[in-house]
């Protein structure tokens, strides 16, 4: 029977050269053979081999193969894992300058936090020698005068300098009265604490906080003359409510407690952190050698 025709996909390396000597061989004799009869070919010496191969095919077993198929496929694992070596490369030098990035930013960020400085409430000086309100007490005729022997000799100069502070224009966040309704207290509020605007009403200390105002809002008034507006400071408990007005609205405080203190403890006067009032006074009554002050708490 028959074997039946291997297509040329089927045939080993090996086999296809071993086809293509062949074809080679048959298509040299059929060429060889050609030339002698046309007379073109002289024969060899016997001791010549009869043909001349003049395009010798190599064959090559598949054994010799091996070793170059095995060089091949190491060459290609070796630049396959080149290849990747260098992907891994390439996406580290990707990540080492996104990271850099990031460092930078956050340099950048650091620097200009340093650079900002916190911002802070101004805190106004205490532009005072002594408390506000000092004076003598009133003599039968109801005569009295600043009382100047409060004092301290060496300050006294910059007392008659802070007399000449210029009263700020009117505005609407101005306080203009005020009202304690425990003490039956409805009073005027003016700018400044001099002994002219202590004759008007309430006065505002120059440089203290408006009503509402983050602060501290420094009222004063007399205690025996002049309507006797704050006469009556040491009633006020804890709790009790003081109402200012400005020309736009009222704001509320809330006592939350009272001291008495020398005139020239000024530091009752000093900025605070909240909204905060603090009512001033001579004290005791017709005596007139301290101060008393009650503090509140902005409410409302």
């Amino acid at each position: 029977m028959r074997r039946k025709a291997k297509s040329p996909e089927d045939l080993t390396i090996g086999e296809l050269r071993r086809l293509l000597m062949e074809k080679r061989r048959n298509v040299r004799q059929d060429r060889l053979e050609h030339y002698r009869r046309t007379g073109r070919v002289v024969q060899l010496a016997s001791n010549q081999p009869a043909e001349l191969d003049i395009n010798p095919v190599i064959e090559t077993s598949e054994e010799e193969l091996a070793p170059v198929t095995e060089k091949s496929a190491r060459k290609s694992w070796a630049d396959r894992l080149l290849l990747a070596v260098e992907v891994i490369a390439v996406l580290g030098l990707i990540g080492i300058i996104l990271s850099g990035f990031g460092i930078l930013r956050d340099l950048n960020a650091e620097f200009a936090s340093a650079l900002e400085q916190p911002t802070m409430a101004p805190t106004p000086l205490v532009m005072a020698v002594v408390l506000p309100s000092g004076h003598t007490p009133p003599d039968t005729n109801g005569n009295t005068r600043p009382n100047e022997a409060e004092i301290p000799d060496h300050l006294r100069p910059m007392v008659q300098s802070l007399k000449d502070l210029p009263i700020p224009p009117s505005s609407p966040e101005q306080a203009i009265r005020i009202q304690i309704p425990a003490l039956n207290v409805d009073a005027p509020i003016v700018q400044g604490d001099g002994w002219e605007q202590l004759k008007k009403g309430v006065a505002q200390h120059l440089g203290s906080a408006n009503p509402g105002e983050t602060g501290n809002m420094v009222l004063s008034g007399h205690n025996d003359v002049y309507g006797e507006i704050f006469r009556y400071l040491d009633q006020l408990q804890p709790g009790d409510e003081i109402s200012v007005f400005t020309q736009k609205r009222q704001y509320i405080y809330e006592v939350s407690g009272t001291v008495i203190v020398e005139p020239t403890q000024v530091e009752v006067m000093a900025a605070t952190s909240n909204p905060t009032t603090t009512l001033i006074s001579c004290y005791p009554y017709l005596i007139d050698t301290q101060r008393i002050a009650v503090f509140a708490n902005l409410i409302n």
